[in-house]
């Protein structure tokens, strides 16, 4: 049996081992029939080994996930890499031109339109032309993303632990926090999933903005995962110092505004609350009525709200339980943190 790496091919190319490509494959048409292209780097090692996607901005507004994708792509030593890793950085290009969450014009969602196909809607036909040249030739997924306008998440997993494929993959990102469940009808992660192609989504961060702190954790995420496949032998699968998975419902809430006005949040993305705690205020303008919103139980805000004003309804906080065990270890965890700044502020 040969122990020759293959050549990865495509609609339109090849790329062979020890061979890195850069080009911008055509996925639809504008209205003048130019075409709309997306950046696609593949990397293919000299050695054999498995065939990863690394991609992001399915929402055009979501950059946290390009910078993690292109320096996967760009800036680290691929001498030894056993394996492939196909790099989209940005899957939604009109979007992203547009700087919007959704395919302008008709305000379409891209992550809900894989796995695509031939005849349907632009959505679906890009969908289909990425999903067919770039996600199907796959072991495993990474598609990353960060929360919508106005809101912003702590850096964690999102992945169906029921299926033994994405739990593995899941756990060797090596984020703190994992949220199981099956994906939307539609999305990357579900459709790839499906497929066989296991799939994982890493939320970090908010729209807009490049997030340095949380770009350089994914990357470790990035690294851990080609560790326990095989990709980097050399890399070590990272451990997070703790983890919580939170697969019921019953383990996680979103909190709402009961009335319309101006937020005061007392926490931040990632803070740890307890039962009772008050985690915001609303007023209205005059500061005549006032609403508190209370933490009904202890756990982790993995994701607030950035923007201040809300409606009723709106969500204000993303908030999950934790363990006994768990919340000792992010006890300890914020103490030596604040020990640290405390230190460095003295010298």
């Amino acid at each position: 049996m040969s122990n020759a790496a293959p050549p990865f091919t495509f609609d339109g190319g090849r790329v062979d081992p020890g061979e890195t490509r850069n080009f911008r494959y055509t996925v639809s048409e504008t209205y003048l029939g130019d075409p709309v292209r997306i950046p696609v780097t593949i990397v293919n090692g000299e050695h054999p080994g498995p065939t990863a996607f690394v991609g992001a901005a399915a929402h055009g507004d979501e950059l946290n996930g390009i910078e993690v994708v292109r320096e996967v792509a760009h800036e680290w030593d691929h001498s030894n890499l056993h394996g492939t890793i196909v790099c989209i950085p940005v899957m939604n290009v009109p979007a992203f031109i547009a700087q919007q969450r959704y395919l302008p014009i008709y305000d379409r969602d891209l992550n809900r339109s894989f796995p695509g196909n031939d005849y349907g809607t632009s959505a679906k036909r890009m969908a289909n032309r990425i999903f067919k040249n770039f996600i199907e030739p796959c072991d495993f997924a990474l598609d990353f993303h960060t929360s919508t306008r106005g809101r912003t998440n702590m850096l964690h997993v999102r992945g169906d632990m029921s299926n033994d494929k994405v739990a593995r993959l899941s756990r060797a990102f090596a984020s703190n926090v994992i949220l199981s469940g099956s994906a939307p009808d539609g999305s990357l992660r579900g459709e790839a999933t499906r497929y066989g192609v296991p799939c994982i989504t890493i939320e970090m961060g908010e729209a807009h903005r490049f997030q340095r702190e949380l770009i350089d954790r994914a990357l470790e995420g990035v690294e851990s995962v080609f560790a326990e496949y095989g990709m980097r032998p050399t890399k070590s699968v990272h451990w997070p110092g703790w983890r919580t998975i939170i697969e019921d419902t019953s383990e996680k809430t979103w909190l709402r505004a009961d009335a319309g006005g101006l937020v005061d949040m007392h926490y931040e993305r990632g803070a740890l609350v307890y039962e009772g705690d008050r985690i915001c205020k609303i007023t209205n303008p005059f500061k005549t009525d006032t609403s508190e919103i209370e933490a009904p139980f202890t756990g982790l805000l993995v994701g607030v709200l950035e923007n201040p004003l809300v409606y009723p309804g709106n969500p204000i906080c993303h908030l999950v339980k934790l363990d006994e065990t768990t919340q000792r270890a992010l006890e300890r965890e914020q103490t030596a943190a604040m020990k640290a700044v405390h230190e460095s502020e003295q010298s």
